[in-house]
């Protein structure tokens, strides 16, 4: 069976998740009708937005143009109140290597160290773009609002996932357990509002 959906990421497990996602709403969607940018051997487009909904798109459109299949892409990073926003669209290279996340954490919770607790507000977020091959654009976004923390604290999840603990919660989304995290993340949230709009799409 050929796919009938494809995800702009290398990672398998983001498919996984993806699909865990559209199973509720798509209860006859296989497992292989969601693949990955790598299956499908879609090359990476340059993301130049100015914007995590920018960025989502420009992956989007790349990989619907490039398989001629409904594509979903998400881009997503940490925004402090104290840095304006930042590290924003930077957040995988904030340290000025892309991805050395140990990095990038240290370099953070060092430009923030003297910032006093009650001002240490951040939130995750996350754009999730579905772009159809006949030109359909839609995006939805999640975010998932904390404090930083002074040190990173827990083994689990990536990025600065130790320094972020979401309102409500005493511990960081690294101590969360992944199907914790993942009932509150940006991630989720973005694409579970992308899920219904997803299923319209593939019912034709």
């Amino acid at each position: 069976m050929s796919p009938r959906l494809v995800l702009a990421t290398h990672n398998a497990h983001k498919v996984g998740e993806l699909r865990a996602i559209l199973a509720p709403v798509l209860p006859e969607l296989a497992g292989d009708d969601v693949v990955g940018a790598r299956d499908v051997g879609a090359p990476e487009p340059v993301e130049d937005g100015v914007t995590f909904e920018a960025n989502a798109l420009i992956k989007a459109r790349a990989l619907a143009a490039f398989t001629g299949l409904p594509a979903v892409a998400d881009d997503s990073g940490l925004a402090v109140d104290v840095l304006g926003g930042a590290p924003g669209i930077f957040s995988a290279r904030w340290s000025g290597r892309h991805g050395d996340d140990a990095a990038n954490l240290a370099l953070l919770l060092a430009q923030v160290s003297d910032i006093a607790p009650e001002h240490r507000g951040a939130r995750f977020v996350c754009a999730a773009a579905l772009v159809t091959p006949d030109g359909f654009e839609h995006v939805e976004t999640g975010a998932l609002v904390g404090t930083l923390t002074f040190e990173p604290r827990g083994a689990g999840g990536f990025g600065y996932d130790p320094a972020l603990v979401p309102l409500g919660e005493s511990r960081t989304c690294a101590e969360l357990s992944p199907d914790e995290k993942n009932a509150i993340s940006h991630r989720g949230q973005a694409f579970r509002a992308l899920a219904p709009v997803i299923a319209r799409v593939l019912r034709g």
